[in-house]
């Protein structure tokens, strides 16, 4: 119980145990599903020891820990008593949430629990290839023989698995998941494709199918269910569907072993004959439709899903890319498309090295040297969160390094031939088995190299890692410069950048505001959605969202304006960014123009506090005025 008290403070400050319907956890982060996520109190989790931040994605609340969180989890489970809860995924949130949400949770909640062993197997079978590739054993020894078989078991039967994880996902008994993929695998499928040929359906069609077989006099299909993903995810939603509405009028002295037998026997069936062969159909158009749309340019694929990469794992949407590459493994036998994002770690710790090297905040290079580790082996949560993110260019470097990376791989015609491990252990996943080290292999090596270069050049020369020593006054002594810009605030005027309604802090609902935990400063209640430029500075922040903006003067006040509360959630609707982030605004200037009623009928205030995050270093005179427009004075900074 190393972790109790964190674990302790992580479910007081996400509602309470009542608050959750269930959690798990992925490498780095806890995920809540919260049944009021209103309740949770996020910037205190986010200042908490032990947490590294807090991220809303795909109907999640996520707990980002770091290295450790099968303890932390551990321990919350056991803390909170939340067996029961963790278990059940049929949460009454999922009808808060938006399509979009509902189908990113629903594939990490189906392949979430099994990517662990499928990249431990994956590895496994990279490691066969690359000593055959070696040439250190022969395709016909028992050593490679039982590498191999340890490697392809799981995938060979990976649809019993998604059975269960998906079953459990839909709110189904996870073990009927199991017994109808266990059909769709059975060995003697392959019998039954060698008899006479009855009749050809769809003939002249791209969907010929022979028919050796028939169910009650109707042609069944027959195809390999062998590693495929998509048909029993939808066969499990419909069994899930279909044992739910056998529970409802089996009486229960019986419904233990009634309602799996007639869930079984009509879905078995049901499989073969319609949701199989329209699933493996509608996956091979996919796995063909997204190599076509990545063979326009795999250079520009590459750069595109390279650079962005990190950005997606923010926010939570890598987990789109996940069933398209399981699937073209299945279809087409390797994944063009993933190949292009797994070296994009080495950009990462390639920023975190500069930093390391460079840096002079003894608490920063302390940090990194954790987050250089963890994400040489893919884990890069930690330098994200905790190192390259808060500095913002870093992290914009390291993006870079992992577009120039990913294009390489495009280039180089790169592919996964498994689904490997991560960091240094996905590289023989590039390898394809009983061959040797082709262009694959060594492109990704190329790019693995290239991005990492790339990354730490470029933070090391353009990081502004430590622009916070550095003086505009090179020529002064340290005393003389602070003098003079002392002298300067005393005459720093923040103006409105809203027509609207001045409002103290402490009216606004959201405590971290509220209580001056995030700066000193006014609210403002806009009629108009335009805001201008309050002070003349560089753009620091802008969140992809365009709903907050930071602007930092030029002598050093740091001015945060959010516009309206938990806007966050629209995804960047009806907001419009006329600046971007490092450029350099002048008082007056259009900013960002947002749509009030919209934002209104969507549920959010729109309450705007303009603060001044690093208020200690200053006094502040606020404004008595009630109401404002653009460019009256709002406080001065002294």
């Amino acid at each position: 119980m190393k972790y109790e008290q964190l674990a302790k403070d992580i479910i007081a400050n996400v509602g309470g145990k009542e608050n959750v319907s269930s959690v798990g956890h992925c490498v780095t982060r806890l995920r809540f599903k919260l049944k009021d996520e209103s309740k949770a109190k996020t910037e205190v989790l986010k200042n908490m020891d032990g947490v590294v931040t807090v991220m809303k994605s795909g109907g999640q609340y996520q707990v980002v820990i770091g290295n450790h969180v099968p303890d932390v989890h551990a321990a919350v489970l056991t803390v909170g008593n939340l067996g029961v809860a963790s278990e059940n995924t049929d949460s009454s949130s999922d009808e808060k949430m938006g399509l979009g949400a509902k189908f990113i949770d629903m594939i990490s909640g189906v392949f979430h629990p099994i990517l662990g062993v499928l990249a431990v197997t994956g590895m496994i079978k990279g490691l066969a290839a690359l000593i055959l590739a070696l040439g250190w054993v022969e395709a016909t020894s028992g050593t490679y023989q039982l590498l191999n078989l340890a490697g392809d078991g799981l995938f060979n039967f990976l649809p019993i698995f998604l059975g269960y994880t998906a079953m459990k996902k839909f709110g189904g008994t996870p073990f009927i998941g199991m017994a109808i993929a266990a059909a769709l695998v059975h060995p003697t499928l392959a019998t039954l494709t060698t008899g006479e040929v009855s009749k050809v359906l769809f003939q002249g069609t791209i969907f010929e199918s022979p028919i050796h077989i028939t169910f009650f006099g109707i042609p069944v299909i027959m195809m390999s269910y062998a590693s495929s993903v998509i048909p029993i995810i939808l066969s499990s939603f419909v069994a899930s569907k279909v044992e739910k509405g056998f529970k409802k009028f089996i009486p229960a002295v019986v419904k233990t072993f009634l309602v799996p037998f007639c869930t079984i026997v009509i879905m078995v069936p049901l499989t073969f004959l319609v949701i199989g062969p329209i699933s493996t159909w509608a996956g091979s158009l996919l796995g063909a439709a997204t190599v076509w749309i990545y063979e326009l340019s795999p250079l520009v694929a590459g750069l595109i899903l390279g650079g962005f990469w990190q950005v997606f794992v923010i926010f939570g949407l890598h987990w789109g890319l996940v069933p398209i590459a399981m699937n073209n493994l299945t279809a087409l036998g390797n994944d063009p498309v993933l190949a292009t994002t797994v070296m994009v770690c080495f950009a990462q710790i390639g920023a975190v090295l500069a930093i390391m090297l460079k840096t002079k905040n003894k608490t920063l290079k302390s940090l990194s040297v954790p987050a250089f580790i963890s994400g040489i082996f893919g884990v890069t949560e930690p330098a994200i969160y905790g190192v390259t993110l808060p500095l913002k260019k870093p992290f914009i470097m390291s993006c870079i390094g992992g577009g120039v990376g990913g294009a390489i791989i495009g280039v180089t015609a790169g592919k996964l031939w498994m689904f490997g491990g991560m960091g240094v252990f996905v590289i023989p996943a590039f390898i394809k088995p009983g061959s040797g080290l082709d262009m694959s292999f060594w492109g990704s090596i190329i790019a693995m190299v290239a991005g990492f270069a790339v990354a730490f050049v470029l933070t090391y020369l353009f990081g502004g890692i430590n622009k916070e020593q550095s003086s505009k006054a090179t020529n002064e002594t340290t005393t003389a410069s602070k003098e003079a810009a002392a002298t300067k605030v005393q005459n720093e005027e923040v103006v409105s950048p809203l027509n609207g309604e001045v409002k103290a802090l402490s009216e606004i609902e959201d405590a971290a505001f509220s209580t001056g935990a995030l700066g000193q400063g006014v609210a403002i209640e806009p009629s108009e959605g335009k805001l201008l430029a309050p002070i003349s500075g560089t753009v620091s922040a802008l969140f992809p969202t365009n709903h907050a903006i930071g602007i930092t003067t030029d002598l050093g006040a740091e001015i945060l304006i959010h516009i309206g509360m938990d806007t966050v959630q629209l995804e960047g609707k009806y907001f419009t960014a006329h600046t971007a982030q490092g450029e350099y605004v002048e008082k007056g200037q259009l900013l960002i123009e947002f749509d009030i009623e919209q934002i209104k009928k969507a549920g959010k205030p729109v309450t705007t506090p303009v603060v001044v995050t690093n208020h200690m270093d200053f006094s502040l005179e606020l404004t008595k005025q009630k109401q404002v427009n653009t460019g009256d004075p709002l406080f001065k900074l002294l």
